[in-house]
């Protein structure tokens, strides 16, 4: 069964597409069966893995609002081996056509069924706002992956963020929590990038990755080629904190298999 993870923060330009198409790749490339879902009207997800969003003819919109099978949404092995439910501007209207769907906050949960056990993972690359698109990835979801700049706005952004995931799971999806918080585009160079980080350590605790995506030139070309950092050049920086960030997410999913199965172990002695 998928683990559905949405990676969300209500304030832009903090590097959450690039760490979905990104971490996609990595955890691709590690044999782990991937589907990243593009939920930003703007496409970017889309075109960073190599698929053209004006040539697409399924989208995510016509999964949400036209009733298309997911079968047929899905793109399948693209730049980064990672099938895609691809997004264009067309989605732009689903947030309001959403409303007058009965259940319209649990939708592409219920959308999602299908596929679940045919993924190890699904990421959900969310708009940066909190609309109708969001709360449908957030209640998807089992948990969020929150990507941030070490910087004051940042901070901001994640405590409303953290509001927001508080009272979604009060009323739609009480199993939501915080996956991790990632840092990205970290200046080792600004004082200021180390002392947000440390006030991260302290707020977060266990919560914050270890990883720290770096800020890098060829991290920030990639997308304009349709390839994932690894792809474009497995040397730089940028491609091998994200490989790290997978193997640090892969090693949390075993040791939570291992305390679970010993919890287990402890119930039935």
């Amino acid at each position: 069964m998928a683990k559905v993870i949405a990676i969300a923060n209500q304030k832009g330009g903090v590097g959450k597409t690039t760490t979905c198409v990104n971490l996609s790749a990595s955890l691709a490339a590690t044999k782990r069966k991937v589907l990243l879902i593009d939920l930003d009207p703007q496409g970017n997800a889309t075109m960073g893995s190599g698929v053209d969003k004006y040539q697409v003819q399924q989208t995510a919109y016509e999964l949400l609002i036209e009733d298309e099978p997911i079968q047929n949404v899905v793109i399948q092995s693209t730049q980064g081996n990672y099938d895609l439910i691809p997004a264009n501007s067309l989605l732009t209207a689903a947030h309001v056509k959403l409303m007058d769907f009965f259940s319209r906050e649990t939708r592409l949960r219920s959308l999602l069924e299908p596929i679940q056990r045919d993924y190890d993972y699904i990421f959900i690359d969310c708009p940066p706002s909190l609309n109708m698109l969001t709360v449908n990835a957030l209640s998807a979801a089992q948990s969020v992956l929150v990507p941030t700049q070490c910087e004051y706005y940042a901070l901001e952004g994640i405590a409303e963020l953290v509001d927001t995931i508080e009272k979604l799971s009060q009323v739609v999806n009480p199993d939501l929590e915080i996956e991790g918080v990632l840092r990205t585009m970290f200046d080792a160079r600004n004082r200021l990038s180390h002392d947000v980080s440390n006030q991260l350590k302290t707020y977060f605790g266990d919560q914050l990755f270890r990883t720290v995506v770096p800020r890098n030139v060829r991290l920030a070309e990639a997308p304009s080629h349709g390839l994932p950092i690894m792809y474009y050049d497995k040397s730089s920086v940028g491609a091998k904190a994200y490989l790290a960030l997978a193997g640090e997410m892969i090693r949390r999913a075993e040791q939570s298999i291992t305390q679970i199965a010993t919890a287990e172990e402890a119930i039935c002695q």
